[in-house]
């Protein structure tokens, strides 16, 4: 999704909040407006993640949208003005443009980083086909460490699930996280995305496939990033959980592929000076992941 910019000054918008508490704000989509409210100081993320939550079933997230914020002075709706911040009360609302995405699925290592999810010890005994997707996921990170591309690891309560699995080699990866929440996008993730200039493309993967893999895949569009779930290194307790989410996934425009398709995506050409060493890792025998079993 694309909005109005978020920018370093205020212009035209709100100011820094003098203290705390929340704000109220009329939120407008189509011809439906919601009262709700913010914490005071509130910006343009905040925003959007409100219109997500409120209208989220409605928006087609192949659409680029504008935010706007009425303006008393003009009696009209202006475009949300940079470094906009809620310090009073307001009405916005959300306008799809006409122009349609088209989700062509390119990926290049300079714009693309890996997330890695969960790939737990205590999920051993009860994902299925967990040893693949191991196996998978470790080839995955070594394609990455090979073209240079930025991987962010989490570890959902670690203290209860035990760390990532010794069989995958986290050596090089920007952000080893623990979480609570279900979805990798946590505050600590997005700072570190936002580290990283030009990200365009998420290549997700580990487990369940139906929950952290999911929740984590519709936030990332949600934020106008492509993903790519790689269907061979992602499982869960259930065959009939981990297919029904590959299928909704890749209804909502998520690009639903494979770790060999990923990996030659990014090198792209025969010359390209990792080649061999990709092909290396693609020639090892592929685990069957069980992509091709009845549910």
């Amino acid at each position: 999704m694309a909005a109005a910019e978020p920018g370093a000054a205020p212009g035209g918008g709100g100011c820094a909040p003098a203290g705390g508490g929340s704000v109220p704000v009329l939120f407008c989509f189509s011809v439906f407006a919601r009262p709700s409210s913010v914490p005071h100081g509130a910006g343009y993320e905040l925003l959007i993640q409100k219109f997500l939550s409120l209208y989220g079933d409605q928006i087609d997230m192949h659409r680029k949208f504008v935010v706007q914020l009425f303006a008393e002075e003009w009696s009209q709706y202006i475009d949300l003005p940079k470094g906009f911040l809620v310090n009073e009360r307001c009405k916005v609302r959300l306008v799809p443009l006409q122009i349609q995405m088209t989700t062509l699925g390119n990926l290049t290592p300079s714009s693309t980083v890996f997330f890695c999810c969960d790939m737990q010890e205590r999920f051993r005994p009860a994902i299925k086909y967990f040893g693949d997707i191991i196996s998978v996921g470790q080839r995955l990170l070594q394609g990455a460490r090979l073209l240079g591309i930025p991987v962010i690891v989490t570890e959902q309560y670690p203290k209860g699930l035990g760390s990532t699995v010794q069989e995958i080699d986290l050596t090089g990866a920007k952000l080893v996280l623990p979480k609570t929440k279900f979805s990798m996008v946590l505050p600590e993730v997005e700072a570190a995305l936002a580290e990283i200039p030009g990200v365009r493309s998420i290549v997700l993967f580990g487990v369940e496939t139906h929950v952290c893999i999911q929740q984590t895949a519709l936030e990332l569009i949600g934020r106008g990033l492509e993903v790519h779930i790689v269907a061979d290194a992602t499982s869960s307790r259930s065959m009939m959980d981990r297919m029904f989410a590959l299928e909704r996934l890749a209804r909502t425009g998520i690009i639903v592929t494979t770790s060999e398709a990923i990996l030659l995506q990014l090198v792209a050409d025969k010359e390209h000076p990792k080649f061999k060493e990709i092909q290396n890792l693609i020639k090892a025998s592929a685990p069957e992941s069980g992509l091709l079993s009845k549910v």
